[in-house]
């Protein structure tokens, strides 16, 4: 498995899913060996990472590679043995900036999913909306990131707050991710807050760089979670605060509307003006209950999607030889 995006301690990351995903493919019996590298957006740290890949694979006898995100598919190429790309968001759909416009990098990330794309012998998008983008001759199959329901589930309102050392009196409305990537707009969560405090008082808590094992007590200490993205494929936020029974409003986008689909007391916004989104929390607040987010979202079990990944290695994996 190769990434670039491996949860490592001291860096904010929301990458953890990727890491989940090789704990339970481990669990259910697969040889992982994860081979993580930091790209920041350099050429010769690619050119670095194909060097140590190829040597890697020399000495060692792989099955399948399982690229995850497209750009971590260029150190595969030219094939030795089967790949399998799981393309995630913005690797395929492109980077968009804070006004939801395609960047110059973002639509030669593109290019370049899409060439990976071509050469691999199966891809996985996480919704099914990208399929869109990516050519019909691609054989291609929609597994979601799966949700580890041991961390996140429903904890006791007052004991996450006690635990997170919250104020019990305060309506908190969550929002997580990196306030300065700009396809986030943390800016827009917190103009949505501002304005709802001009009829319900309530207070914008941002979860960022704290410890993974913290964002259930913080999905729990919440009154709602807020998500403002303009891009997104199959946003794992929103899944987990499902599964802790949080109320989410959020903006169109991804396959959001179809996570809220049929969950009675979320809000999907009808459009992205800040104050739509504050009338949605405020009704969100007003009705001052949880939502039964963890049945909607149980079909997303990390151990049965890592099942469906299994089924696809072992649909392009070469036949062992015997001995």
């Amino acid at each position: 498995m190769i990434t670039s995006v491996w949860p490592t301690p001291g860096q904010p990351r929301t990458s953890y899913f990727i890491r989940r995903q090789a704990e339970f493919l481990q669990a259910a019996g697969v040889d992982v060996d994860v081979f993580h590298f930091k790209a920041a957006k350099r050429p010769w740290n690619y050119l670095l990472a194909w060097l140590r890949v190829r040597g890697r694979m020399a000495r060692k006898r792989y099955d399948v590679v399982h690229a995850q995100f497209g750009q971590s598919g260029l150190l595969t190429l030219p094939k030795r043995v089967p790949l399998v790309v799981t393309f995630r968001g913005d690797d395929l759909q492109g980077m968009l900036d804070g006004n939801g416009k395609l960047t110059l990098p973002g639509r030669f990330l593109m290019l370049l999913s899409q060439g990976v794309a071509r050469c691999a012998d199966a891809t996985i998008v996480v919704s099914e909306h990208m399929k869109e983008f990516l050519h019909p001759s691609v054989p291609t199959h929609v597994i979601p990131s799966g949700l580890d329901f041991g961390l996140f589930h429903p904890i006791p309102h007052d004991e996450a707050r006690r635990r997170l050392g919250l104020p019990s009196g305060r309506r908190l409305v969550l929002f997580v991710g990196d306030p300065q990537l700009p396809r986030k707009r943390y800016h827009l969560a917190r103009e949505a807050v501002a304005i709802l405090n001009r009829s319900f008082p309530a207070e914008l808590l941002l979860a960022w760089g704290t410890p993974q094992t913290d964002i259930p007590l913080y999905m729990n200490a919440a009154d709602a979670l807020v998500f403002t993205s303009n891009q997104e494929g199959s946003p794992n936020v929103v899944k987990e605060a499902l599964a802790c029974n949080l109320p989410v409003v959020s903006v169109r986008v991804g396959d959001v509307p179809l996570r809220l689909k049929d969950v009675d007391g979320c809000e999907l916004c009808e459009d992205e003006r800040p104050e739509t989104i504050a009338a949605a929390l405020e009704r969100v607040l007003r009705r001052n209950r949880r939502v039964a987010g963890g049945d909607a979202v149980r079909d997303l079990d990390e151990r049965n999607l890592t099942q469906q990944v299994i089924s696809v290695y072992r649909s392009v994996a070469l036949p062992r030889q015997s001995s």
